[in-house]
């Protein structure tokens, strides 16, 4: 069923703000999936915090157009599936990768993030960034090296000290 012209209005308004509030994005050939696989693949980055979309080219182009994805337009060619990272940047690419180990007819065309356009190659790397959880994890990891070391070197005099009277008082005894 074709779009109206305000259809299109409104879907090119509603994936443009997704995009410019997006962190990341991932675009994907769907060829050959079935619907019940698709509907999969939606339930999947529905409950990721991932907003995925299959629009008309022509339409994604202007929707992504005024957003650090721009540099996508290029690479929006044949029946593509855009993914927009709304809650971290590695998500649309845990999503996409996740569902293409099992289906092999998604396959990544391309990838952005930061406004900077990445081969599919690169989807392996964005997906493995971590979460805001575990990257705060890291970080409070990284404080907790320093600060323990530098509590047993604050405890160690003392603990010499006492360790020194306890052997000077065996020998006398």
């Amino acid at each position: 069923m074709a779009l109206s012209l305000d259809q299109k209005k409104e879907l090119v308004a509603e994936v443009h703000s997704v995009a410019a509030s997006a962190h990341s994005a991932v675009a994907a050939e769907y060829r050959g999936l079935s619907v019940g696989e698709m509907t999969e693949l939606r339930v999947e980055a529905r409950n990721s915090g991932v907003y995925i979309k299959v629009v008309k080219n022509s339409l994604a182009r202007l929707a992504v157009e005024g957003t650090e994805f721009k540099c996508m337009q290029e690479h929006l060619k044949g029946p593509l599936l855009l993914a927009f990272s709304k809650e971290d940047p590695g998500s649309a690419a845990r999503v996409i990768k996740g569902f293409s180990k099992d289906n092999d007819k998604l396959v990544t065309v391309s990838v952005s993030i930061g406004g900077e356009l990445y081969d599919a190659g690169d989807l392996d790397r964005l997906a493995a960034l971590p979460n805001l959880d575990e990257a705060r994890g890291m970080f409070l990891r990284t404080l907790n090296g320093p600060l323990t070391q530098l509590v047993r070197v604050l405890a160690e005099p003392a603990g010499m000290l006492a360790r020194t009277i306890q052997a000077r008082g065996e020998q006398t005894e």
